[in-house]
């Protein structure tokens, strides 16, 4: 497999997006904003689509949309219902928008998949370094705000009796989804970019329970899912989003069944 320039390519690309979702995801489920990354999800389609219309490359048209939209949602202060109905409007506003732009620049149906739902193999050496460099990123921007970031995503009420900046760590916060989003969908495609994003930090939360447990199964799952998920697309010929999203789920449910007999 490690033969081929391309799987290789697609091996540490994947390593690093599953490095940068698994951390991520954790602080994603337990500040309860899975429905925003399906959103910003959406919001990358448009973006990517947006690129294509003006001849850039996706992964910027992606980093533009999701970055505007987060600094965007953080400005907005009403309450989580509207917020989650106004969430809704704009995914559809982009959603739309997305189809406009592909329209509009003329790319084939195989572009607007690739977009959609991923294209791993066909990953470049300069689109490698660039999945490198924002993971590197959002994971050096984590380490150095992980104690407030922690203590806001686990206990917002404390943290805010203790003097975290809960509005400056959300917002920072915000921003490195709207970059993960962006990495992510690389690999799975911006519709399915929520899966690395919720999945294995949802397992870790069935069977962790310490910080450091959590944040070491989520890593290990996303790591298992695209790596095995790869290794079975290079041999099935299958898109290897299928793989990826069949393997999480799987893992997903049996980590629901240890927790149902643990504490049963």
């Amino acid at each position: 497999m490690f033969a081929f320039t391309f799987m290789r390519h697609a091996f540490v690309a994947s390593t690093f997006i599953a490095l940068t979702c698994g951390v991520i995801g954790v602080f994603v489920v337990a500040r309860q904003l899975s429905f925003l990354a399906h959103m910003l999800s959406e919001i990358g389609f448009a973006g990517a689509a947006f690129g294509a219309f003006l001849g850039i490359s996706p992964l910027i048209g992606m980093l533009l949309f999701t970055l505007a939209s987060s600094l965007l949602i953080s400005s907005l202060s009403v309450e989580r219902v509207q917020r989650e109905s106004t969430i809704s409007a704009v995914s559809s506003l982009f959603i739309g928008s997305g189809i406009l732009f592909l329209a509009l620049a003329n790319q084939s149906s195989s572009y607007a998949t690739d977009i959609l739902f991923g294209s791993i193999v066909g990953i470049s050496q300069s689109g490698v370094w660039q999945l490198v460099v924002l993971s590197l990123v959002v994971l050096l921007t984590i380490w150095l705000i992980f104690r407030p970031l922690q203590f806001d995503s686990f206990d917002s009420v404390g943290a805010k009796a203790n003097g975290v900046h809960s509005r400056v760590i959300g917002i920072i916060f915000l921003i490195l989804l709207a970059m993960s989003v962006s990495v992510g969908a690389q690999i799975v495609g911006s519709m399915l970019v929520f899966i690395l994003l919720t999945l294995p930090a949802s397992i870790a939360k069935a069977l962790g329970h310490s910080m450091k447990q959590l944040l070491l199964i989520s890593v290990a799952a996303a790591l298992f899912g695209v790596w095995l998920g790869l290794w079975l697309g290079y041999l099935t010929n299958w898109p290897v989003t299928f793989f990826i999203a069949l393997i999480e789920v799987i893992c997903y449910m049996l980590a629901l069944l240890v927790q149902k007999r643990r504490n049963g």
